[in-house]
């Protein structure tokens, strides 16, 4: 098999690959019967499969070449898959788009049906989806300063999609009570060109 199959009967391996910011130089990587289409979606514990379906796979990696509708993609651990874009398959990248904003040398994470062929047809692909604990060390306008690890993030704040949630309460598009030394997690998106990051949601006091 060229995918990596995740049938841990939960979500810790994705959460723990997908934590691991592809920013030290790793690559990062609606409902179905396969489970649903939101960004949080990557991070749950694995769905109950429709009956109809045998098994689902999982593909993370990077992406090194697209023909057609066909994505090749790298994996961390050196293995090679082929994932397979079909008119329904749903792309979140940073927000719900298309297959025409995916890109050689994103990072990808992808839930499908394996095939014959070896290849994956997938029901939704994530784009440089990143899930980071971090801490709040400078707010900008349009960005805040993180740090996670050793390693120093620049997020980018956008008025439509960014949101942040204070102590597990409903989402907000009020930033304001974002405060340095805050201790944060950050989903969002990963930029390759400069390793910063497309903050979606910034959760404190959580």
């Amino acid at each position: 098999m060229t995918y990596r199959q995740k049938n841990d009967g939960g979500g810790l391996g994705r959460r723990r690959f997908l934590t691991a910011a592809a920013l030290s130089g790793a690559t990062i990587v609606g409902a179905s019967a396969l489970g649903g289409f939101d960004a949080d979606a990557a991070f749950a514990a694995e769905p109950s499969l429709d009956p109809a379906i045998p098994k689902s796979a999982f593909v993370e990696g990077r992406i090194t070449g697209i023909t057609g509708s066909v994505l090749e993609v790298a994996g961390s651990y050196g293995d090679h898959s082929r994932v397979q874009m079909t008119n329904v398959t749903s792309v979140w990248k940073v927000r719900p788009t298309t297959a025409a904003d995916i890109e050689i040398g994103d990072g990808l994470y992808a839930r499908g049906v394996p095939m014959p062929d070896g290849t994956v047809a997938a029901d939704a692909v994530w784009v440089n989806i990143v899930n980071l604990d971090t801490t709040i060390r400078g707010i900008a306008k349009n960005r805040v300063h993180l740090s996670h690890g050793q390693h120093e993030i620049v997020g980018h704040v956008h008025q439509d999609t960014t949101n942040a949630s204070y102590a597990g309460r409903a989402l907000t598009s009020d930033l304001s009570r974002l405060r340095i030394g805050q201790s944060a997690q950050v989903l969002g998106a990963w930029r390759p060109s400069d390793n910063s990051v497309d903050v979606v949601r910034i959760s404190v006091g959580h």
